[in-house]
This record gives C-alpha cells, sequence and structure tokens, in this order.
C-alpha cells in the first residue's frame, strides 16, 4: 500500500462518519403536503423566507458537500493508483 492509499483511506473513513452522524443529527421531514394544500398554507411567512438560514438547511448543505467529497475521494483514490505505474 501507497502513502496516497493510506491517507486515501483514512479521509474516507473520516469523511463517511461525518456523513453518517450529520444524518443521524437532521430532524425527519414530515409529509405535511396534503396538509398544506388542504389549510391553504404557504411558504409566504416568515419562516418560509428564511428555510435556507434554519439549522436543518445548513445541516442539509454540509451533508450535501460532505457526500459530494466523499464521492471525489474515493474516485481520486482509485484512479490516482492507475496513472502513477
Amino acid at each position: 500500500m501507497s502513502t496516497l492509499e493510506i491517507i486515501g483511506g483514512i479521509a474516507i473513513l473520516v469523511i463517511s462518519l461525518l456523513t453518517i452522524m450529520l444524518c443521524l443529527s437532521q430532524e425527519q421531514k414530515s409529509q405535511d403536503s396534503m396538509t398544506a394544500a388542504l389549510t391553504g398554507a404557504s411558504a409566504d411567512s416568515f419562516y418560509g423566507k428564511n428555510e435556507g438560514r434554519t439549522k436543518e438547511a445548513i445541516l442539509a448543505k454540509i451533508t450535501r458537500f460532505l457526500a459530494i467529497l466523499l464521492f471525489v475521494v474515493i474516485l481520486a483514490v482509485n484512479i490516482v493508483p492507475i496513472f502513477t505505474k
């Protein structure tokens, strides 16, 4: 095993553990679409307008970034050794 593979493996492990912890810390989305359709609720409220600034939105953005980073690191760990031979 080369040094790059060891560092890549450690990075994959750390990123995957962080992603799992963030996914578990997020609240589940409820199925309120039928309730909103029946009651006429809309996203014009203060909460609806500032939805991107809430804790849940920030956690979702970080989770999405970590998932993309995990994918890139996995590709790099598997592709780079092919070209270094």
